[in-house]
């Protein structure tokens, strides 16, 4: 597994390099007559098409969420030599154009579309889950503008094109101002209707009455196990599950009453999948 797993982390990093069979074969030092049969085997879907989603995933999540960034731009990131071609791509694939899908996104058709991608890199997460490294430190108490998702996590990148849009109309960059996210709801165990997510900024800014919805709260000061997940965010449970089942017994320490915390260092799609960085504050009693 360990071959494989480089060769997903290289396609993943790598998205706008040619990334054919052979030069995948070689990084898994894998015989290349039996590579392709490999991949599959191992994570359900062959190599050539991990390589078409992984790619038109982040050219979603761009279109989506960065409306800055130009069509050409996103469709050379994807290993694309011109517009023309990528959108003709990327419309078989969606079946709406990139200027159709950043401005409404069919979010139910791009999560079925890109689950066989999610599934196969949480293959390789679970293969590597180890314990993280936790630290105790004191969360200071910070004042957040908050725009609170409340209904399916399917339809959360409504909610975060909206924020978006709200941060940039009032000039709270994330390179400048933290991101967090206040997790009230596990996907997983909570029915749709009732999943609860904040987006959060840090700011002092006054926050007026807003067709976003945005409101001001505050994360109050916590006594706090942080620990640090890279990768995608279908894996962060795999970083946070070992706190709660080993580090928590071991130390005799026990989970407060406050949510957990995410503060997003850096985002995909501004970074490949495998880089996003997110320190996790879990609340101690």
């Amino acid at each position: 597994m360990t071959r494989f797993t480089r060769v997903i982390d290289h396609i993943d990093a790598n998205l706008s390099d040619p990334l054919d069979g052979e030069i995948l074969a070689d990084i898994a030092a894998y015989s290349r007559f039996h590579f392709h049969r490999q991949f599959a085997a191992l994570f359900g879907l062959g190599v050539g098409r991990y390589v078409q989603l992984a790619r038109f995933h982040r050219a979603a999540q761009q279109l989506a969420f960065r409306p800055q960034k130009s069509v050409l731009t996103i469709a050379l990131e994807c290993g694309f030599e011109s517009p023309e071609a990528f959108s003709k791509a990327f419309k078989k694939w969606h079946g709406q154009s990139p200027s159709d899908f950043r401005q409404t996104p069919n979010w139910d058709k791009a999560r079925a579309l890109y689950q066989p991608l999610i599934d196969a890199r949480h293959i390789t997460a679970r293969k590597g889950m180890t314990m993280p490294h936790v630290e105790i430190i004191d969360f200071p108490q910070t004042r957040v503008a908050t725009l609170r998702h409340h209904g399916d996590p399917a339809f959360v990148g409504d909610s975060i094109r909206r924020f978006i849009a709200w941060r940039k109309r009032h000039a709270l960059p994330p390179h400048k101002y933290a991101t967090y996210n206040i997790v009230h709801s596990n996907p997983n165990e909570t029915p749709p209707d009732a999943f609860m997510f904040d987006l959060c900024v840090a700011t002092r800014i006054t926050i007026n009455q807003n067709p976003e919805g945005i409101f001001e709260q505050t994360i109050p000061s916590l006594r706090c196990a942080r620990v640090r997940h890279t990768g995608p965010d279908h894996t962060l449970n795999d970083t946070i599950l070992p706190v709660f089942a080993h580090w928590m017994p071991q130390t005799g320490e026990n989970a407060g009453d406050y949510p957990i915390i995410f503060h997003r260092l850096s985002l995909f799609p501004d970074v490949v999948a495998p880089q996003a960085t997110t320190d996790i504050y879990i609340p101690l009693a």
